[in-house]
Formats: structure tokens, C-alpha cells, sequence
């Protein structure tokens, strides 16, 4: 059986027209989230924290497929940066149709050795950056009466993960957000949320290092392989566009079957 994953093109005219924002754009999921839009016809703002040069490549292959795509560097952590963020794009591009909020952190600790620095550090960047751009992007949204906001959580998020209960707290703090904001923003924003699970980003390079602790990861996983990046951003971009129009409060699990949960 072949276990590859199959590089399928979404058509340009599912998102034609649209501007979308990711969070962390410039590598792992964000990167491949960001060129999968572009593919399906969305303008793109690609949103880094330090490295413009990584920032600069996904604008081009944004470009190479076909759209218009700008890098603006904001620290999500900081409510006025998110803000100034969501204002250049919408004063870039008109408004603000997409919002993936991707950035986030994988650092953990035993919980007696946690440092506070630790904890805030986390939970600043995946939760409250989460909130931040939130914040700043619904009025747009509701002016519009129209939009799409994806948040990227985690099964660490269900389950827990020993030794990184602050990830885990701040992914579980992302699912309970995008809940509650399903609710109260609807009938005219849709809030969904995409979980995966162990994915082949820079990320994990650590600990995928040692070849023996991938292949027992690879063993957990029902369909016997790491996710791709592209294996996240396919999901992201059905929810995000109008596929998935009758679709809010979600939680999409895309983990290879490793975490079931409903």
C-alpha cells in the first residue's frame, strides 16, 4: 500500500477574491497553508515574528501560484501588533475574508521544574495570540457580515501530553475559544478549529532525530505515517472556504487515527 501522501490542486475558484491571514506563516503548516490558499485563489498575508527571509520565500511561491501575497511581521502576543496587523491587511486588500491563527510554540517541562517564563511564554504565544488576532480581525468580519476564522490546536489539546501540560493547556484553551466563539459570532462568521497530531515540521525535528522514537511514534498512528504539513493545510483550507459553509464549532481531527474523539 502506498502511504504517500497525493498532492492534490484545490481549484482557483474556490477562494477567488479572498484575503486571507495565517499566523506563523512563514514555515511549517503556516507555510504550507499559505501556498495552499494562494493555489485556491485567495490573496495571502503571511505574518512572521523574526525571520522575514523565510517570510519573503512563502510571498513568492504564493506568487508562483498564481496570487498576490505580502509578509507583515507582528508579535501576536502584543494586542496592539495583531491589531496593526489585521489593519494592514484589510487596508492592503480591502478587508479580511480568512483568518488561520497557526502561530504557536512546542515547549514543555516537568511541572515542578516548569518555570513561570516557560509557562507564560507558551501560553502567551498559542492562546492569548490566538485571542489577539481574534479580536482584532471580528470587527472586519462583522462589517462585512461575512468570514472564516480557522484556529490550529492540537490533540495535546483532548488528551494532554505529559511533560508539556502548558502546551497542552493552551491547545485545550484553543478548543473551548473556538466553541464559544462559533456561538457568538454566528449566523455570519464561522469559527472552526483543526487539531492535528504529530506532523513533520521543524517543529519536531528534536525528537524525530532518533530514528528508533520516529519509527515508535509511526507505530501509534493507524495509517503508519507523519502527517505532512500539506496534510494540515488541505484541512484548513475545506474550512476555511465555502465547502464547509454549514460548518461551525468544529473540531477536525487530523491525526491518522492516533487520537478518536468526538
Amino acid at each position: 500500500m502506498n502511504r504517500e501522501a497525493r498532492i492534490i490542486p484545490f481549484p482557483r475558484e474556490l477562494l477567488r477574491g479572498k484575503t486571507a491571514i495565517v499566523t506563523g506563516g512563514s514555515r511549517g503548516i503556516g507555510r504550507a497553508t499559505a501556498q495552499r490558499l494562494a493555489e485556491a485563489g485567495a490573496n495571502v498575508v503571511i505574518n512572521f515574528a523574526g525571520n522575514q527571509e523565510a517570510a519573503q520565500e512563502v510571498v513568492r511561491a504564493c506568487g508562483a501560484r498564481g496570487s498576490e501575497a505580502v509578509a507583515v511581521r507582528a508579535d501576536v502576543t502584543d494586542v496592539e501588533e495583531a491589531s496593526e496587523l489585521i489593519r494592514r491587511a484589510a487596508e492592503k486588500f480591502g478587508g479580511v475574508d480568512i483568518l488561520v491563527a497557526n502561530a504557536g510554540v512546542w515547549e514543555g517541562a516537568l511541572v515542578e521544574e516548569m518555570s513561570e517564563e516557560l509557562w507564560d511564554r507558551v501560553l502567551d504565544i498559542n492562546l492569548k495570540g490566538t485571542w489577539t488576532v481574534c479580536r482584532a480581525v471580528v470587527p472586519y468580519m462583522k462589517r462585512a457580515r461575512s468570514g472564516s476564522i480557522v484556529i490550529v490546536s492540537s490533540t495535546a489539546g483532548q488528551r494532554g501530553e505529559a511533560g508539556y501540560s502548558n502546551y497542552a493547556a493552551s491547545k485545550g484553551g484553543q478548543i473551548s475559544f473556538t466553541k464559544s466563539l462559533a456561538v457568538e459570532l454566528a449566523p455570519d462568521i464561522r469559527v472552526n478549529c483543526v487539531a492535528p497530531g504529530w506532523v513533520d515540521t521543524d517543529m519536531c525535528q528534536g525528537v524525530f532525530a532518533d530514528p528508533v522514537y520516529k519509527q515508535r511514534v509511526v507505530d501509534t498512528i493507524p495509517l503508519r505515517r507523519v502527517a505532512q504539513p500539506d496534510d494540515i493545510a488541505t484541512a484548513i483550507v475545506f474550512l476555511a472556504s465555502d465547502w464547509a459553509r454549514h460548518i461551525t464549532g468544529e473540531i477536525l481531527n487530523v491525526n491518522g487515527g492516533s487520537v478518536l474523539c468526538g
